[in-house]
């Protein structure tokens, strides 16, 4: 048996390869939509990629599934759990295999036996993996986002992400029984999740790649907790907002994924041409630096930093249902365009329709339009428009951060809801922004510039900043457990 992992930093998200070396069969796991790393993957281990599978139905990016098996003629073998509307659109006779809790099969001389865990979404299941070639009990187990290193997949995405109403309670203790089930595995089982550090499918993710069944029962706060109604509560606490597109990526997965065929490149316009698309009211996202954008951007632009982050906002704040452009510093990153088509198509976010390079913002200039810039603030004028009330302070960090500490008298909305509460920030006030760092409060200055709010500031120093000073913090105040 062979195992290869595979990770997308931006998306927290691993996916897995497993051959057969006797047979050259092998079988992706949990892939993702550049399935090129699998095929280049395969071919160097003389493998065939003959079977292809994932968890459940994904709420974080667009599955590779179908991806991979109209590459390869692959067998998609998918969860037949869940219950009506938890079924995969997309399953064809004679490509496809409909699993249920007991099922197993064979990937050359490795078993998969199928086992419903349901909890994360009512359709989860995990794959007990056994390498028959020298051995009746199993190696390990790919838990999806059932079990992470050292957390539990969050049982409130239908609810919060998918607008299914009333379904965090079932679901917590849907999940709760699945570990009780799951921990009656040995010990030395290894667990192979799905995702790692900084995935919004958990809130407490570890960074380790993976662990063994032994390991999470004494050190994972999920496997310590015995009574049902104690695991409920705390797995529901304190859970992140999920960022905005999740509803958009179930609907996806669950329908079935357009197929591509290859990673889109869009092609560079000339950079005078962001006047008329601009002006024409075009939709253009500069991904540049927070710093550059500040100094000078063309207005009506809004500013997602091609980091690590810009899978994650990009999925919050841009639209599916209309084309958009690019700006790129790719004087100082050369791949900057490739790579962040790649992140968008990733969420399915596809529909660039060209981008500019760095030169664009001169253009702007150069065809004498003003200009846009950002300014920034210091603790002193923060303090003091709190203060006298006449400017509407907005932390756009978590409800949660929020509740842990935050300046007196600020607002909370957080980022990824932005855009839908615009109608409700003033717009006869001014607004200085400000987050745990910086980074997030940067792009929300943007995006209220380019709504149309005139008076912006970004308080770049934030709670880090806020608090090293010394400054008061209010807290909420706790929930009483009921």
């Amino acid at each position: 048996m062979l195992l290869k992992r595979f990770y997308d930093e931006k998306l927290a998200q691993a996916s897995w390869l497993v051959g057969c070396q006797a047979t050259g069969e092998a079988i992706v796991i949990d892939p993702n939509r550049d399935i090129a790393q699998y095929l280049d993957a395969a071919k160097r281990e003389g493998l065939e990629i003959q079977h292809v599978t994932e968890t459940h139905i994904h709420a974080d990016f667009v599955s590779g599934v179908r991806e991979l098996a109209a590459k390869t003629g692959a067998t998609m073998y998918l969860s037949d759990e869940g219950g009506e509307g938890w079924r995969y659109g997309f399953l064809e006779d004679g490509r496809s295999a409909r699993l249920r809790d007991g099922d197993v099969f064979m990937v050359g001389n490795v078993r998969f036996a199928v086992w419903h865990t349901p909890g994360h979404t009512p359709e989860h299941v995990v794959f007990v993996v056994t390498d028959t070639a020298g051995a009746d009990e199993p190696i390990g187990a790919f838990t999806g986002d059932f079990v992470f290193v050292g957390d539990v997949g969050r049982p409130d995405l239908l609810e919060k992400a998918a607008g299914v109403g009333g379904t965090m309670d079932t679901a917590a203790r849907d999940l709760f029984g699945s570990i009780q089930r799951f921990r009656e595995l040995p010990d030395w089982l290894q667990v192979w999740p799905g995702h790692g550090a900084g995935s919004a499918c958990g809130k407490a993710l570890g960074a380790v790649p993976q662990s063994t069944l032994g390991y999470e029962k004494r050190f994972n706060w999920a496997f310590g907790i015995a009574d049902e109604a104690e695991f409920v509560q705390a797995v529901l606490a304190g859970q992140p907002e999920p960022p905005r597109y999740f509803a958009e990526m179930k609907r996806v997965n669950r329908d079935g994924p357009r197929v591509l065929g290859a990673m889109p490149r869009p092609h560079r316009l000339a950079a005078a041409d962001i006047v008329g698309i601009v002006e024409g009211g075009g939709l253009v996202v500069d991904g540049r630096r927070a710093a550059e954008f500040a100094k000078a951007h063309v207005p009506g632009t809004i500013n997602i930093p091609l980091n690590r982050s810009f899978t994650t906002y990009a999925g919050a704040l841009l639209p599916y249902d209309r084309p958009f452009y690019l700006l790129l510093d790719v004087e100082s990153a050369p791949n900057a365009a490739e790579e962040a088509a790649r992140d968008l198509a990733m969420i399915g976010l596809d529909q660039v329709a060209g981008w500019f390079g760095a030169p664009a913002v001169e253009a702007w200039i150069d065809a004498d339009r003003t200009i846009g810039r950002v300014d920034h603030v210091a603790a002193d004028a923060v303090a003091d428009a709190l203060q006298r009330g006449t400017t509407e302070v907005i932390d756009v960090r978590g409800r949660s951060e929020f509740d842990a500490g935050h300046l007196p008298g600020a607002r909370n909305v957080p980022l990824p809801t932005l855009i839908q509460e615009l109608h409700s920030i003033p717009r006869d006030h001014r607004i200085i922004v400000h987050c745990q760092t910086g980074a997030r409060s940067a792009i929300a200055a943007s995006v209220l510039r380019a709504n149309g709010f005139g008076r912006v500031a970004n308080y770049t120093d934030s709670m880090v900043g806020w608090v090293k000073e010394g400054r008061p913090v209010e807290r909420a105040e706790p929930v009483a457990a009921v």
